[in-house]
């Protein structure tokens, strides 16, 4: 029978194949293609070829006395961890496969761990034996160290490109940390007041005004944008007067005679002279003008300056340029904060003393005892604090529509003039709207302002924001 001749690397390459479906080496320096005959008497036959030189291995049952070489010595011992590392991962593969049915998770990982660390270890011997052939020379084997080190590196490679985007992403989330970092310190210019940290749960009214929201952030203040605050106004407005009307009421509060009050108030204050107490001129289910007449009153009083006069700051008129640059960046930051989380954080900043001012002078002591039983809110208030109560936090949304309204007006060059529909003054559609709606939405003639609900605005562009009023008959003042 005729001799089949092979090498060892030629060896491993079959079993390999077999096991693993993917060659471990490549067969060098062969005299002849190996048969497919696999006998028992043509195996113990074999005879091997290295690098050109015939050296007879004797069969297991002979030539014992034969002294192998120790490139043999080796070879074998490295097929051998083959052969073993190959029957590891089969049984480790198995498990695997058993722990699909029925479904164990637990057995699943430590199959599939034990299958990797296997397949490591062939790895491993596949450089062992690579390393080898690359010690016989050769210009081939160049080659194959090229390969073996592409693909020893090339896990690193992918490890080093994951940790590239893991920074990237760091870097992105670093940078939005220092923008909103930024935003809190920009809002809290000015003011030099103490940090403090509120432990109460927030509050459940998430009732919120979507300020500004519909415009895109643009570089440089627009009319849009005012006119976009004086629709998160309009609204935040609307909501905390009705939240403080429902309380009244379960109060047991005299609406009539605190429409009266409002009435005598709005009187006095637009025509300087006293008034006396007659009939109300409000309709039923009207007395919700009446007091969002009296809380728009209070909030925009100190409208006309920079500070709302909280303090004597001339900044608009020294330099008026950064001063507009810092409102519209203010409003920009601002806009889409939560005024509560943002008081948590910097409870005195300028926005955290509008916001007491203003808290002071629409709810007196009285009225807050009256709907409450206690002035704890108000406690808080004067200490430096914002209670996380949901009439407070109703009272926040209307007090940051009018705060961002503000920035935009003194980032707006010229500003806008404000105005307001007097009481007795005929009604002009060009400048005021009408809170009550009239059968087909026009004022009938002979009506005049009852009293004012919200001021009106003019911009430099020359476009009206409309002031809102109640109207009556003139017959009826």
């Amino acid at each position: 029978m005729a001799n089949k001749v092979t090498n060892f690397s030629d060896l491993i390459q079959r079993v390999t194949s077999s096991c693993l479906l993917h060659p471990i080496g490549t067969p060098r320096h062969y005299t002849n293609d190996v048969t497919d005959d696999d006998s028992d008497s043509d195996t113990k036959s074999e005879k091997f070829y290295d690098d050109g030189e015939l050296d007879d291995v004797a069969p297991e049952e002979g030539r014992t006395g034969v002294c192998k070489s120790e490139r043999e010595t080796e070879m074998e011992t490295l097929l051998s961890e083959v052969f073993e590392t190959v029957s590891f991962m089969k049984k480790a593969y198995v498990s695997l496969q058993q722990a699909h049915c029925p479904w164990d998770p637990d057995k699943m990982r430590s199959a599939d761990v034990a299958v990797v660390a296997e397949m490591k270890k062939l790895g491993v011997l596949r450089e062992r034996f690579r390393r080898r052939v690359l010690r016989g020379g050769g210009g081939g084997e160049r080659v194959v160290a090229g390969v073996a080190v592409r693909e020893v590196v090339a896990p690193y490679e992918a490890a080093m490109e994951k940790m590239k985007v893991e920074v990237r992403n760091k870097e992105k989330e670093i940078e939005n940390l220092k923008e909103k970092l930024k935003s809190v310190a920009v809002v809290s210019s000015g003011s030099g007041g103490r940090k403090s940290r509120s432990h109460s749960h927030h509050h459940q009214s998430k009732k919120k005004v979507n300020y500004s929201s519909q415009l895109p952030v643009s570089p440089s203040p627009m009319p849009e944008h005012f006119e976009s605050c004086i629709s998160s106004v309009k609204e935040g407005s609307k909501s905390f007067t009705s939240l403080l009307l429902s309380l009244m009421k379960s109060a047991h509060w005299d609406i009539a005679a605190t429409v009266r009050s409002i009435e005598a108030s709005t009187a006095t204050t637009t025509t300087s002279t006293p008034t006396a107490t007659t009939d109300s001129i409000v309709g039923p289910n009207h007395a919700k003008y009446a007091l969002e007449s009296y809380v728009n009153r209070k909030i925009f009083q100190g409208f006309d300056h920079e500070t709302f006069y909280m303090d004597g700051s001339l900044s608009s008129l020294l330099n008026p340029d950064q001063f507009r640059t810092e409102c519209f960046t203010q409003y920009r930051d601002m806009k889409a904060m939560d005024p509560i989380e943002l008081l948590g954080v910097l409870p005195t900043c300028q926005f955290g003393k509008f916001c007491s001012k203003k808290y002071i002078s629409i709810v007196h002591p009285k009225m807050e005892e009256s709907l409450f039983g206690d002035l704890e809110q108000r406690r808080q208030v004067l200490a430096g604090n914002h209670p996380r109560t949901r009439f407070y936090g109703e009272f926040l949304v209307l007090a940051k529509a009018v705060w961002l309204l503000h920035l935009v007006a003194f980032s707006l060059d010229p500003p806008p003039t404000h105005f307001e529909g007097s009481r007795g003054a005929e009604f002009d559609s060009r400048y005021m709207e009408s809170v009550v709606r009239f059968p087909g939405g026009r004022v009938a003639a002979g009506h005049v302002v009852g009293f004012p609900v919200s001021p009106g605005f003019k911009l430099g562009d020359g476009s009206v924001v409309k002031a809102r009023v109640y109207v009556v008959p003139r017959s009826e003042l």
